[in-house]
């Protein structure tokens, strides 16, 4: 028999792990009863009752496990930390928020089943805030076009994963992974099947404006090099029109050195533009080096507090 994963990261998500859990239960009795399975929390050091919840479920189900976290290291070192945990023929990583429908699992495993080792949800459409659904979109076709490596659009790392491919992740050694690049890098041919992402049943999003500029920054230095290459060519532009405003200057006060005369107000403005844009291209070039410094150290992804059911 077959075993599937199922993989669930969670942060403060007390009104949502019981539901979901039955719900998938429900579906793997109901439509795959030919298979085996697991289901996996990995708890980013929640602070509601969720580890109270997680571990009535897993006192009820020696199917369900679950990793506490000793302290909060991130969405994306703790995702990846626990996906590397699982031990099915494949892996379904889901989030516990109900924006990642059980009833698509069914098809993740037909899809496998015919032999496609990575089986991604797109979405198509979304039910949350038009506002955040447009910049997304702005920035997922952004670092597609910068970017050496096909990235894929509207991927929130919903799939299927087989265990081939899991074995690929787990002989990685990356302390600051970009999940959705790795994908697209080092995967196998995908089958992508389109989604409509529902709302969020209950809670809040524990993500907020910096939580997603960490998560562009990690894939726009993991794999663009757009950022270095603008400030090189930016720097190259405006030496070429200095220095030919300098020859003009020159000659002006050459020919015309009575009644010519410049005020100051140009040349602060001036000053003040070239600084602000030597200062954008600092901090595009700070993170770059803020991340290859986190791959340098090598640290552990998480450490972990609490393992039930392993």
């Amino acid at each position: 028999m077959k075993k599937i994963s199922i993989f669930i990261p969670c942060y403060n998500e007390e009104a949502n792990v019981d539901p979901l859990v039955a719900e998938i239960i429900d579906t793997f009795k109901n439509e795959l009863p030919s298979y085996d399975y697991e289901i996996l929390f990995i708890d980013n050091r929640s602070t509601d009752s969720t580890r109270d919840c997680l571990r009535k479920i897993c006192a009820g189900n020696p199917k369900v496990k679950a990793i506490f976290n000793a302290r909060n290291f991130g969405p994306s070192r703790s995702n990846y930390h626990g996906i590397l945990q699982t031990s099915g023929d494949c892996t379904i990583c889901m989030y516990a928020d109900f924006q990642t429908p059980a009833n698509l699992i069914p098809k993740f495993v037909e899809e496998w089943e015919k032999g496609y080792k990575i089986v991604s949800a797109i979405k198509t459409k979304s039910r949350e805030s038009f506002v955040m659904y447009v910049i997304r979109s702005i920035y997922y076709k952004l670092i597609r076009k910068m970017s050496d490596v096909e990235q894929i659009e509207h991927f929130t790392g919903f799939g299927l994963y087989d265990k081939s491919f899991m074995d690929v992740l787990r002989s990685l050694k990356d302390p600051m992974p970009y999940f959705r690049g790795i994908i697209s890098e080092l995967g196998y041919e995908r089958k992508d099947i389109e989604f409509e992402q529902p709302k969020r049943r209950a809670g809040k999003s524990s993500y907020n404006l910096f939580r997603y500029y960490d998560d562009a920054m990690l894939g726009f230095t993991s794999y663009t090099k757009a950022g270095l290459r603008l400030a090189s060519i930016t720097g190259f532009i405006f030496a070429v029109f200095s220095f030919l405003i300098a020859i003009v200057y020159l000659v002006y006060k050459i020919l015309f050195w009575q009644n010519f005369s410049v005020g100051i107000a140009p040349l602060v403005i001036g000053i003040f533009f070239l600084g602000s844009i030597q200062l954008i291209f600092l901090g595009i070039i700070g993170e770059y080096l803020m991340a290859i410094n986190t791959r340098v150290m090598n640290r552990p992804l998480v450490v972990e507090e609490e393992r039930i059911n392993f």
